[in-house]
């Protein structure tokens, strides 16, 4: 099940701003929710829970729940490779993610309700399915009658992109559209994951 509460309140459990929106928030209480937050010691945290919480922040950092990123490990650990590499390739492969990486939406969740909603397409044709896993050489673009809406408006002037592009994608802000050039790979994918905790956790 996905998590749709408050989404600052998942950065401080996790102890990192897992979205751009947390990071004024996560500086002004670095602790976690709750009456005790204050006072909870994170490096007390013993093996298990540790390699508990890098898992949970995977999931929470691409908004998957815990059966899609069961099936995702579950993929990853069948290609060669390293499976935490692996698995961190796949969930930036999904369509909602390279929405957000792409500087087309500003967070995971509006990529995600972007997706949902019918106003991304992949060469050319619409796809509502945020899971969808991207193939190198494929368009992904804005559609047509989505274009004039607010927040595409400001994708258009590059208001929610990175600093740098990722390397492996093509960007066109302004004509609302990108192509993922070549599948990512792990050292150029900026996630605040341990993955070999994640793979600890799943093999244990």
């Amino acid at each position: 099940m996905r998590y749709t509460g408050p989404k600052v309140r998942l950065s401080r459990r996790a102890g990192v701003p897992l979205t751009r929106k947390a990071i004024r928030y996560f500086e002004q209480r670095p602790y976690p929710p709750g009456e005790h937050g204050r006072k909870t010691n994170r490096r007390t945290t013993g093996d298990y829970g540790l390699r508990l919480m890098e898992k949970q922040k995977l999931r929470w950092y691409y908004d998957v729940s815990e059966r899609q990123l069961r099936r995702y490990w579950d993929l990853a650990v069948r290609k060669p490779g390293a499976s935490g590499a692996e698995l961190v390739t796949l969930l930036e492969s999904r369509l909602a993610s390279l929405v957000l990486r792409a500087g087309l939406a500003p967070s995971i969740y509006a990529a995600r309700q972007y997706v949902t909603h019918g106003h991304i397409a992949v060469d050319g044709r619409k796809v509502d399915i945020p899971s969808y896993l991207v193939k190198p050489g494929q368009v992904v673009s804005v559609r047509e009658r989505s274009r004039r809406m607010q927040p595409f408006v400001a994708a258009a002037e590059g208001v929610h992109a990175d600093e740098r592009i990722a390397p492996y994608l093509s960007v066109d802000h302004a004509e609302l559209r990108f192509t993922l050039t070549a599948r990512p790979q792990r050292e150029h994918i900026t996630v605040p994951v341990d993955e070999q905790l994640v793979v600890e956790f799943y093999s244990r």
